[in-house]
């Protein structure tokens, strides 16, 4: 049984894109912050957005060892995923409730 890849046709590779909108016309959605008491982290659901982030050898295995504490002494069984989440939305919620007092300001401005 021969292995083959299955490759996209002339007409999927040349398809017509002059009738699409372009993404100039698409009118922005606009954000509204979610009130601080709802920012959380989107848990365990599927994503459709994706972002890399690029971290050090000690910090990856700072927040591996962060999962590992979780699950050992918490019984948590989170991805590192989640807890980067997490993270996020706590730093979102001090950056909301404190502005330029919040732990996020401080930080990056230390740096």
């Amino acid at each position: 049984m021969p292995r083959r890849v299955s490759l996209p046709g002339a007409s999927e590779l040349f398809r017509d894109t002059k009738s699409a909108k372009p993404l100039s016309a698409v009118p922005p959605v606009p954000l509204e912050p979610l009130p601080p008491a709802k920012q959380r982290g989107s848990g365990r659901v599927r994503h459709e957005e994706k972002i890399t982030v690029y971290v050090s050898e000690s910090e990856l295995l700072a927040l591996e060892q962060a999962r590992l504490t979780l699950r050992a002494r918490h019984g948590m069984a989170v991805d590192r995923g989640r807890i980067v989440r997490e993270a996020i939305a706590a730093a979102l919620e001090d950056l909301e409730i404190n502005g330029g007092e919040s732990d996020v300001v401080r930080r990056l401005k230390s740096r």
